[in-house]
């Protein structure tokens, strides 16, 4: 366990404003009751309080993105995505999952039970994503919109699943069909798909590939070593797990996310090496970090933003 706490007010501002312009720092989600004292000033309990604690998240000095997670499991509704622009400031760009249902390959009991071990009909079907997706964000949330992030899911290889070849086939032609300038990422589970065609075609259409620190990914240092990673306009960092950890284990230890419980210095380093990888290549990045890393994502972003400041000064 860790005794790094939470900085005054004044520190978290002076430390804000030192982080450039471009940088983007935001958690995995936002609705936290344990993060009342170091995010939220009040309890914020029952329905409707996404909405407004979403706005006295963005009031937080480090915060210049959130990652909208819900949006895996359903598309926003019209409503949800007015209220959610009503409470941020201008120009809060945010990263959001794009739903399950475009990116599941083939349906898990864990997913699904109904649909448990059937192909989905819908996997990368551009004009479902167009329709559900892309065009309600554009009507209500359009000075919101940063990142849509297209999360796979580990996909089975064999008869039933893909190899590396055909994923990014697929990937090729769900792209060809989509806006150019997205803004669009990719997420994968899998390693054996960080091929470098993989990388050609993000390149070729402009998106992004998403750097996970994940339970079976290599880590966010060893993806950025692989030639043309950088493929999009946008570094994007989701820093989720440490490499070899479950989702519930890290449920099970680190909630109710109040305070860092096991700091992982190699993954900081690896999130300021993403940083200034996007500095000297003159792009911005997002660097979204979720609770179940270290403890507290807002703790694992304060140490990370001090640590790229002293690079940084140290490099001056």
């Amino acid at each position: 366990m860790s005794d790094e706490g939470a900085p005054e007010r004044g520190e978290l501002e002076r430390l804000a404003a030192l982080v450039p312009a471009p940088i983007r720092f935001g958690t995995s989600s936002w609705t936290y009751p344990g993060w009342k004292g170091l995010v939220y000033s009040k309890d914020y309990k029952g329905r409707g309080t996404a909405a407004p604690m979403l706005e006295e998240y963005a009031r937080f000095p480090l915060f210049r993105t959130v990652g909208i997670d819900s949006t895996f499991y359903a598309p926003p509704s019209d409503a949800t995505l007015q209220s959610y622009a009503a409470h941020l400031p201008a120009g809060f760009p945010c990263a959001s999952k794009v739903w399950q249902e475009l990116t599941i390959h083939t349906w898990t009991k864990v997913q699904d039970k109904a649909k448990a071990d059937q192909p989905n009909p819908h996997f990368l079907d551009a004009g479902l994503f167009l329709e559900a997706v892309y065009e309600p964000y554009r009507r209500h949330f359009s000075d919101h919109m940063g990142p849509f992030m297209f999360e796979f899911q580990a996909i089975p290889s064999g008869p039933r699943g893909l190899s590396a070849d055909q994923f990014t086939e697929r990937l090729d032609g769900f792209f060809s069909q989509l806006p150019a300038g997205g803004p669009w990422a990719v997420e994968i589970r899998n390693p054996e798909f960080l091929t470098p065609r993989y990388f050609a075609v993000l390149r070729e259409h402009g998106v992004s590939h998403v750097f996970n620190s994940w339970t079976r990914m290599p880590s966010i240092g060893e993806q950025l070593e692989l030639e043309d990673s950088v493929a999009g306009p946008v570094l994007i960092a989701r820093a989720l797990l440490k490499p070899g950890r479950t989702y519930n284990e890290a449920v099970d230890a680190f909630a109710p996310y109040d305070r860092i419980q096991e700091p992982l210095p190699s993954l900081r380093a690896d999130l300021v090496r993403l940083i200034r990888t996007a500095l000297a290549l003159r792009l911005p990045a997002h660097v979204i970090v979720n609770n179940r890393a270290e403890g507290s994502a807002p703790l694992t972003i304060v140490a990370v933003a001090k640590l790229l400041i002293e690079q940084m000064q140290r490099a001056d």
